[in-house]
């Protein structure tokens, strides 16, 4: 619960400084970040999506070619398709990109708004904070032996009752098992917890 309310408390402090919204990608790993933070405005959503711009942005390899943090008015990074000029048209006029971790589990952030470029001193706050959720959200390296039972168990289908009745413990056990195991993978719910336990290669 410390790590949610952590990670909620570093999400609305990002917020406040970036009004027209902010994407993170969280320990990016073979192309696909583990996590995604993303308020930008829908209408930009939307049009970033259907133009598949994803792998042609130039934040994102600026990200994955460089470390801390920069402006998007002084990168050097080649913008063939227009990408930061549309975003300005849907009001992210002045963004900065921060990235952080290993190249192999990557963290890379977008923060825009539409009055003014943003301070050297807002972006430090930027780059601690999105820092500061690369570190909050690193994957575990293991789980449980009960955690990874209760998982296992209903991955494979089991309902509670019967996943209970397999381990040999009350149904409420089982239910406090997979909770815990929520939160140590920071997941909502056990169907995300299996998903990022899979992913993370615990199960």
């Amino acid at each position: 619960m410390a790590i949610k309310l952590e990670l909620d408390t570093a999400l609305r402090d990002l917020g406040t400084i970036s009004p027209e919204g902010y994407y993170i990608g969280v320990h990016i790993r073979v192309a696909a970040p583990l996590m995604t933070f993303n308020t930008y405005p829908q209408p930009w959503i939307d049009h970033y999506t259907q133009q598949a711009f994803a792998l042609r942005d130039p934040t994102t390899a600026w990200g994955f070619s460089c470390i801390g943090a920069t402006r998007w008015s002084a990168m050097d990074i080649p913008d063939p398709f227009g990408i930061l000029t549309q975003a300005a048209d849907f009001g992210l006029k002045y963004g900065v990109t921060i990235s952080a971790g290993e190249i192999t589990s990557r963290t890379i952030g977008s923060v825009a708004r539409s009055e003014s470029e943003f301070t050297d001193d807002e972006i430090a706050r930027i780059e601690a904070i999105v820092n500061r959720l690369h570190v909050i959200t690193e994957p575990p390296e293991d789980l449980t032996k009960a955690q990874t039972q209760a998982l296992q168990l209903i991955a494979a289908g089991d309902r509670h009752a019967a996943a209970a009745a397999k381990l040999g413990i009350s149904e409420s056990a089982l239910k406090a098992r997979l909770t815990s195991a929520r939160r140590r993978l920071m997941a909502r719910t056990t169907a995300e917890a299996i998903q990022r336990a899979k992913d993370y290669r615990l199960l």
